[in-house]
């Protein structure tokens, strides 16, 4: 494992008119279990379908039909709970939660309150080079998603779309132990790569398979500390929800506006109200939604159509045996096996697939320079153009190639930029374009000698200037390197123009 300092974490103060003030802020962040069907039916959960037209008969609230659970939804659920190193519930329930909206057919949402099937955990937040924050996990239960209401395709009326209705949800609900906008965000993207990585949601929060509910309030410092010695939230403020948060950049801003909009109240000699709120990142601003409901208000109770869910541990076990290398484990391996700084490491594992296109790089080749090359060369050239790694027109084998043949001394790092720019543009098999368009190298001494010779002969004014200041050595190198067509081997070139000159 890495060898990280695990840092308290450093609240985010703003300072007010009578005073400063602290953020507390806890996250219930919702992740669309990555399964080709819903919780309880067997409808698509395709995204980009007809609107309505992966709707089963129990999704739309037909009278008589019944769910019946996705165990696939189940263990992706358990898979999740494991990469967070949480325990696992091996008896857990589902409750019916009565609320009407227009694109809940139901009329109640199947949710697990009382019982869910993931108990407490923890993520590892990176917020530097070495020093993490830990933010641990309450829970996380399985629940149905809503459908979609449409407002703006007429000026009259409102449409509904089903399709995303009764897909499954991961409900992961954290401590409020995170004490900043910045933080905020660096959790849910870290959960984000974790299940990525798991495989068990696609965090695509631009399609909405990943949202966050952010809860804001404010204290006086001292607070905080107050409530960990108590467990008394009263000392962290009144909270308010931001929901449906499906970006980091406005989960920030948002965070950021509704601590100075709670600071104003306060200070103003107002109360803040319990209340769920919206962001609007047009006017950088968030607005009532509702007033928070309480519990009791939903009308929880076990739901009467599925019987309490009860799982074998040694099924939990096989799960466990199938888990990937997760992100912090395959970042302190690639530290240790390839030398790679914690900083280019992190880069590398970033996204699963980066990291796997790494790893095909450097097998069997210099780590640091793969991961140089990965990093610098490819990565650089894709962000420019707007690209994924997945659409990179240059393969893995041959990227590795490039670097196996610096590292052999075929070409040099310059040669290898050029060579890297036709594998870019036209394709082909990096070695055999180096024979085939003489790129390869001078590594002959003799004809590196030759060149020397001759750039010496025919300035010999300069020669006097570098024998007075060794500095300006580099030059007959640069006349050199470009006499030769950059082919000449620089280690060489350098070396013998230092003996020539008697430096």
């Amino acid at each position: 494992m890495l060898d990280l300092t695990y840092e308290a974490p450093q609240p985010k103060t703003i300072a007010g008119a009578t005073g400063d003030w602290e953020l507390v802020i806890g996250l219930e962040v919702h992740a669309q279990v990555a399964t080709k069907a819903k919780l309880f039916s067997g409808a698509s959960t395709q995204f980009g379908a007809e609107p309505n037209s992966n709707v089963a008969f129990v999704d739309a609230g037909m009278p008589g039909m019944l769910p019946v659970i996705n165990e696939g939804c189940v263990a992706q659920a358990v898979r999740t709970g494991l990469g967070l190193k949480a325990e696992i519930n091996l008896w857990s329930a589902f409750d019916r939660k009565n609320y009407f909206y227009p694109d809940l057919p139901q009329g109640y949402q199947i949710s697990q309150l009382y019982h869910p099937i993931v108990g407490e955990g923890e993520v590892l937040v990176d917020m530097a080079p070495g020093i993490a924050r830990r933010v641990r996990i309450e829970r996380i239960h399985l629940e149905q998603d809503a459908g979609k209401s449409i407002h703006d395709m007429d000026p009259h009326m409102s449409f509904v779309d089903l399709n995303r209705t009764g897909v499954a949800l991961m409900e992961i609900v954290s401590r409020p132990d995170i004490r900043g906008p910045e933080e905020a965000a660096a959790y849910v993207g870290k959960l984000r790569q974790i299940m990525r990585y798991l495989g068990t949601c696609d965090g695509n929060m631009q399609n909405g398979n990943l949202r966050a509910d952010v809860n804001v309030s404010v204290c006086r410092p001292g607070d905080y500390e107050r409530y960990q010695e108590t467990q008394d939230f009263s000392h962290l403020g009144t909270r308010c929800e931001i929901k449906n948060m499906n970006s980091m950049r406005f989960i920030q801003m948002a965070i950021d506006y509704e601590a100075r909009r709670q600071i104003a109240l306060l200070e103003d000699g107002k109360e803040v109200v319990q209340e769920t709120r919206l962001y609007d990142p047009d006017k950088n601003e968030t607005r009532s939604m509702r007033s928070k409901e309480e519990a009791h208000d939903y009308r929880y109770f076990p739901d009467p159509d599925l019987l309490p869910l009860e799982i074998e541990q040694a099924w939990v076990d096989d799960i466990a045996a199938s888990l990937p290398e997760l992100p912090d484990e395959k970042k302190a391996r690639f530290v240790t096996e390839f030398g790679l700084s914690e900083y280019d490491a992190g880069v590398l594992t970033a996204e699963v697939a980066n990291a796997a296109y790494f790893e095909k790089v450097a097998e069997g080749r210099d780590g640091k320079l793969a991961a140089n090359w990965v990093i610098n060369e490819l990565f650089g050239r894709l962000k420019k153009e707007d690209h994924s790694i997945e659409d990179s027109p240059v393969s893995p084998e041959q990227l590795g190639k490039i670097v196996g043949l610096i590292t052999k001394g075929d070409i040099s790092g310059k040669i290898a930029k050029d060579l890297f720019e036709i594998i870019y543009t036209e394709g082909g098999d990096p070695e055999a374009i180096v024979e085939e368009r003489g790129m390869k190298q001078v590594t002959d001494t003799g004809a590196i000698e030759a060149a020397v010779d001759e750039v010496i002969a025919a300035n010999p004014a300069q020669v006097e200037k570098a024998q007075q200041n060794p500095k300006l050595a580099g030059w007959f190198v640069g006349q050199v390197m470009k006499a030769t067509g950059g082919k000449a081997n620089p280690a060489a070139v350098n070396k013998l123009v230092q003996e020539k000159l008697g430096l």
